[in-house]
């Protein structure tokens, strides 16, 4: 009895323990929180929310069957129209399997999926009509996504359920990118092989609009497309021109092309997202905000195909004609796994891409850490960007990366030093600029190269802030076609013997409080318009020749520091 009273009492004190752990942690959190809405770089208006009455219906009482193959469709449209038209409240989607067609969202809908509920879209391509769409920044042709929404406001997709889009049955698959088992099986399970037998395609439709182009109509229409259909994959969840818009809690996976991807909204809240898509799928990005103004994304995880975390605009002119940059958005505490870029801005950017803070990612094996990407003939202007408390580890690529030749002609590089010498372009509209971007607190465990900035010479990469930075990679840092680019605590490993910084066609550049290890030439300077370049190694004293390598018409321009 007497130890039966001290447990009880044990138990009372830590229940009280508890009660004021939690009670701190909620008013530490508090605290936190405004200390990081202080520490926003730029005035963040506050993110608005969407609100729902507490009426609820069930898509079951529509006439939705769980665990079989008959579609759901018209209830759980019918289910979101009821509520809608009723004034709004919740729908619910309970734990089962659900097969359906396009689900249509209305506004003040939130549609809540219960735990244990997999949404499956049907592979009857029949299902997902032709319509005017958009993809990759360019009004299009498009098959209906299987989760769509315009002009709508005070919508929410939440809960615990998955979404799965059945991509497979839309996209093409590249040989390369499956073991010789696998593509045994893809190519035994029907579809039809490209001219070269590396590309598997879904259906002979879906062959011609990639493989036969000369054949398809010359002025699209939904009608004359409808034998092509297959090859105009949507995303899988597409809401245009929509206001207060939450996504919170669900997975969303396996996308016939982007998965998700809000365009030309406001006041977008995404959170507690798992977006899953294969490691082969083509087209297969995670998250494209297009165009968007003022939302947050936090605690969401990733593991798709293509690009992860993606910041569009739109693109060439019909991108600069928009004119809608994406802009005033806070990106924190998100995992990436497999992807081509963790976080990218780009490559469709024509209407501009500013004031974006992002903060304590992760990305783990993804190919490419931070991706900026664009070409000449989009226009637009990237700038205003911040990014801090980035940790990547077994990158393949480049941690941080700068291409302002994507999709363009191939440019000759110097397999030493990395130079690389580019015709100068008169500035017009279609040149696009990157610039005021700032890194801090930045650690890569594996990378194959630290920094790799690619700019052009009529718009270099202008105002970049480098601090804080631990990295170990193979090979390190090279610039070409930059501008006013200041590097403070940087510690750089090399795991393979070559050049620690190498900048060419470069000005304004200060390199301070650098340490390096594992290099057999610290610094190679060229480019023949490169000037200003200040340069500083801590506890060493360097001399031109053996740590300075310096091209001699512009040994002037070079200054070491002590």
């Amino acid at each position: 009895m007497i130890k039966i009273k001290a447990v009880s009492l044990i138990g009372l004190v830590m229940f009280c323990l508890v009660l004021f752990i939690n009670n701190g942690v909620a008013q530490n959190k508090s605290k936190r929180d405004k200390i990081a809405d202080k520490q926003i770089p730029f005035n963040m208006p506050e993110v608005q929310l969407p609100k729902f009455k507490k009426d609820t219906l069930n898509i079951v009482d529509f006439g939705a069957v769980p665990n079989t193959e008959e579609l759901c469709t018209k209830a759980i449209n019918d289910a979101i129209t009821k509520c809608s038209e009723s004034g709004g409240g919740v729908v619910v989607i309970p734990a089962g399997l659900w097969t359906t067609g396009p689900i249509k969202m209305k506004s003040n809908v939130n549609l809540h999926t219960k735990n244990g509920a997999l949404v499956s879209f049907t592979s009857d391509v029949k299902q997902y009509k032709l319509i005017e769409s958009y993809f990759e920044g360019n009004k299009v042709i498009r098959c209906e996504s299987p989760i769509m929404g315009t002009d709508l406001e005070n919508i929410a997709i939440t809960g615990e359920g998955i979404f799965d889009g059945n991509g497979g049955a839309w996209r093409p698959v590249k040989i390369g990118k499956m073991t010789d088992g696998q593509w045994k099986e893809l190519v035994k399970s029907g579809g039809v092989l490209s001219k070269n037998g590396k590309i598997w395609y879904p259906s002979k439709g879906a062959y011609v609009a990639n493989e036969e182009q000369d054949k398809l109509p010359k002025t699209a229409t939904v009608d004359n497309m409808e034998p092509f259909k297959q090859a105009l994959r949507p995303v899988m969840v597409s809401l245009v021109n929509c206001k207060r818009l939450l996504l919170d809690g669900v997975t969303f996976q396996n996308s016939p092309a982007w998965n998700v991807n809000p365009l030309m909204c406001e006041h977008v809240t995404l959170s507690n997202l798992t977006i899953r898509n294969p490691w082969y799928s083509q087209n297969g990005d995670g998250l494209d905000l297009e165009s968007c103004r003022i939302g947050s994304v936090k605690n969401c995880r990733f593991d798709v195909g293509d690009d992860a975390i993606c910041i569009k605009s739109g693109k060439d002119k019909e991108g600069r004609e928009r004119g809608k940059p994406t802009e005033l958005f806070v990106i924190t505490d998100c995992v990436v796994y497999h992807a081509h870029g963790g976080f990218v801005i780009g490559s469709e950017m024509s209407g501009g891409v500013k004031n974006i803070f992002v903060k304590n990612l992760t990305f783990n094996g993804t190919d490419c850490g931070l991706r900026f990407k664009s070409v000449r003939g989009r226009g637009g202007a990237v700038e205003n960007i911040w990014m801090e408390d980035i940790k990547m580890t077994n990158i393949p690529t480049d941690a941080i990366n700068f291409n302002l030749y994507y999709f363009g002609k191939a440019i000759d590089e110097d397999p030493e030093t990395g130079e690389m010498t580019v015709e100068k372009m008169a500035v017009s509209e279609e040149t696009p600029s990157f610039k005021n971007m700032y890194f801090n607190n930045i650690y890569v465990n594996g990378a194959k190269q630290a920094l790799k900035i690619m700019g052009i010479p009529e718009m270099p990469v202008e105002n970049l802030q480098f601090k804080n930075m631990i990295i170990r990679s193979e090979a390190g840092i090279q610039i070409n076609y930059g501008s006013k680019i200041d590097f403070e605590n940087i510690d750089l490993k090399l795991d393979k013997p070559g050049i620690a910084i190498s900048l060419s066609n470069s000005q304004n550049i200060n390199v301070g409080s650098f340490k390096s290890a594992g290099e057999n030439q610290l610094f190679w300077i060229g480019g023949t318009s490169t000037k200003e370049i200040s340069l500083k190694k801590n506890g060493q004293k360097m001399a031109f020749g053996k740590d300075v390598k310096v091209l001699g018409s512009i040994k002037d321009q070079v200054k070491i520091m002590e």
